[in-house]
């Protein structure tokens, strides 16, 4: 994969990284999410008392991978941490999705982009990365700006699920894999193209 800065400061990419491109990063989700401050927003007297709506205990860790194209897949471990060994059984399951989905990425290869989480760098995983011949796109620490999760897809989802609340996991799983499913492809394709803006 190249990445250039051109002559005007712009960064030039070859088609591949587009092409290529698999972002994935993992967002918690309750079962009860309140709205945002903007959309609960009501004229109140100053005196009025405030009430706060306070998120549910439950929650679900979305584990989400997707393309200029759509999401590839979505994994929704409950109750359970991501460590190392976990994230390459997560990969396993990734890689046999995107042959299903895509096909010939895998002989084209894959470039991977996902922040430095531990269980992300860790040599578990790189040494999975290897063998299957995966570039990874670097991601400086601590910079969720140059996410595409962070920056458009779980900003969107968390305004979507605002004000609901479920009674099980199912449900908002359900919920979760509706609102992937019925997004158009020009969500995902601007959301992979703004990298080069970021």
């Amino acid at each position: 994969m190249h990445i250039a800065v051109g002559p005007d400061g712009d960064f030039q990419a070859n088609n591949k990284l587009f092409d290529n491109l698999i972002t994935g990063d993992e967002t918690w989700v309750h079962l009860n999410t309140p709205e945002t401050k903007r959309d609960s927003m009501t004229w109140k007297h100053p005196s009025s008392p405030v009430t706060k709506v306070q998120r549910s205990a439950a929650k679900v860790l979305a584990t989400v991978f997707w393309d200029a194209k759509g999401v590839t897949l979505d994994i929704l471990p409950q109750g359970q941490c991501i460590n190392a060994a976990r994230y390459c059984s997560t990969l396993d399951r990734l890689k046999e999705t995107i042959r299903r989905k895509r096909p010939g990425l895998l002989r084209r290869g894959v470039v991977l982009q996902h922040d430095n989480a531990t269980p992300h760098s860790a040599n578990l995983t790189q040494q999975w990365l290897q063998r299957y011949g995966w570039e990874i796109l670097p991601h400086p620490a601590h910079s969720p700006d140059l996410a595409p999760s962070d920056f458009h897809l779980f900003g969107p989802l968390k305004c979507h699920l605002g004000g609901m609340a479920f009674e099980a996991e199912d449900d908002l799983i359900s919920e979760l894999r509706n609102w992937f499913d019925n997004l158009d492809v020009d969500f995902f394709r601007v959301g992979i193209n703004s990298l080069l803006s970021r």
